[in-house]
């Protein structure tokens, strides 16, 4: 006797495929910079991404997709802007009109955030929940959610109990703005399938390309958020009491043995201001045990 078989979502790609000349092409553009010029660079991008999360947070701007490397303030920058306008419903112990969704996610349980933040004036985060984009149905959901049009209408059109159960209709308006946070730069996607629907993605919404792609940008901007924050930020390592010296010293160990790191981010100097302060005497024997990859 024949059984059916279960419908399962159509997956776009399984691996992502770059483009190793568009790569190749923006390292060579990028040697071709001086430090302050990447550094300019970079705080210009930094300084558009703030207002722009500013603008999806007013409702001037619907949709937006941040596009940078993993671990150098991506998600920082858009939670900080939006904490501050929600200080008040946090502080009152009231639900913000915002929420950051990280990680996997199904396309159901896409379309249940989206639902749940539909009203005017909210709005969902997506950050590094790039499984949306490999999955047929997750993918045409987004684009939705993210569409330009006067009215944007997002259905589910197939049977449901889970949703049933929830209360949620098989079609909704969607009234609020979404950010997608991703580690993929998405002229660098060979795939012609998948960079199919990130360019309908593109089309839709705003897009910010953090243009962090060598391990220089990631060194120089690691120093410039050290050294040079933001006006009316506070440093990054304030809450460590560092002299001056020891935060020259942290910078210095990431610039020597950043191809050994596990990591060259943000992130990274953290876990190694945390071993400094703890292990004063000897916390470079324990990044070394901790942090770093076996040569």
């Amino acid at each position: 006797m024949a059984t059916k078989a279960a419908t399962r979502p159509s997956k776009v790609s399984n691996i992502v495929e770059f483009d190793e000349a568009a790569i190749k092409r923006t390292h060579e553009s990028v040697a071709k910079e001086t430090d302050q010029e990447i550094y300019a660079r970079l705080q210009a991008r930094f300084d558009i991404l703030d207002m722009m999360t500013e603008a999806v947070r007013t409702g001037d701007v619907r949709a937006m997709i941040v596009s940078g490397p993993p671990g150098v303030g991506k998600t920082f920058g858009v939670e900080a802007v939006l904490q501050k306008a929600n200080l008040f419903n946090i502080l009152a112990e009231k639900k913000p009109k915002f929420e950051i969704v990280k990680g996997a996610m199904s396309s159901i349980g896409l379309y249940r955030k989206l639902y749940e933040f539909s009203a005017e004036g909210n709005v969902v985060v997506f950050d590094d929940c790039d499984d949306i984009l490999m999955e047929e149905q997750s993918l045409n959901t987004l684009k939705g959610a993210l569409d330009s049009s006067s009215r944007r209408y997002i259905s589910w059109n197939t049977d449901s109990r889970i949703l049933r159960a929830e209360g949620i209709p098989d079609r909704f308006e969607f009234k609020g703005a979404a950010i997608f946070i991703t580690n993929i730069k998405f002229e660098h996607v060979r795939s012609k399938k998948l960079r199919g629907h990130l360019d309908a993605l593109e089309s839709r919404c705003h897009y910010i390309d953090l243009q962090m792609d060598t391990a220089r940008e990631k060194i120089l901007r690691i120093r410039q958020v050290i050294k040079h924050p933001q006006q009316g930020k506070e440093p990054m390592l304030s809450r460590y009491d560092f002299p001056e010296c020891v935060e020259d010293e942290l910078i210095e160990y990431v610039e020597q043995n950043q191809k050994n790191l596990r990591e060259l981010s943000l992130r990274m100097v953290l876990k190694l201001a945390d071993l400094r302060k703890k292990f004063p005497a000897n916390w470079m024997i324990m990044a070394a045990g901790t942090c770093m990859r076996r040569a």
